[in-house]
C-alpha cells in the first residue's frame, strides 16, 4: 500500500512516496540520488516524536504514518548533525491564524 512522506530541510519539502514495508536505508537512498549526499551522511527524524528513524527498520516499525513530516539534517565538518531547521508556513505570515499555518 503506497504512502507519502514529507521530508523537510530548511525551506525545502521532498514529497516522496513510499511502502510502510521499506526501511529508512531505502528511503535514505531515494533522498541521496535527490540531493547527492550520501546515505550515511544523512539523519532523519519523526517530526511528531522527535525520534530519529533506525536505518534498518520500516517506516511500519516505526510508526511513520502516511503523509508524516520527517526533517533531515546532515552531517557538518566536524562529523556532528546539523540541527533541525525547518521553517513552517506560520513563518511566512504575520498572524498565527493563517489557514493550514498548524498542519504543517
Amino acid at each position: 500500500m503506497a504512502m507519502y512522506i514529507r521530508i523537510k530541510r530548511s525551506k525545502t519539502t521532498y514529497f516522496m512516496q513510499c511502502d510502510p514495508s521499506e526501511t529508512i536505508m531505502d528511503i535514505k537512498q531515494k533522498v541521496s540520488a535527490l540531493i547527492d549526499q550520501p546515505v550515511n551522511d544523512q539523519r532523519l527524524t519523526l517530526m511528531s516524536t522527535g525520534e530519529v528513524l533506525d536505518d534498518s527498520k520500516t517506516l511500519a516499525d516505526q510508526k511513520v504514518e502516511n503523509d508524516a513530516v520527517v526533517a533531515l539534517t546532515l552531517r557538518k565538518d566536524d562529523n556532528e548533525f546539523e540541527e533541525v531547521n525547518i521553517v513552517r508556513p506560520v513563518d511566512f505570515f504575520k498572524s498565527g491564524d493563517a489557514e493550514g499555518a498548524g498542519n504543517w
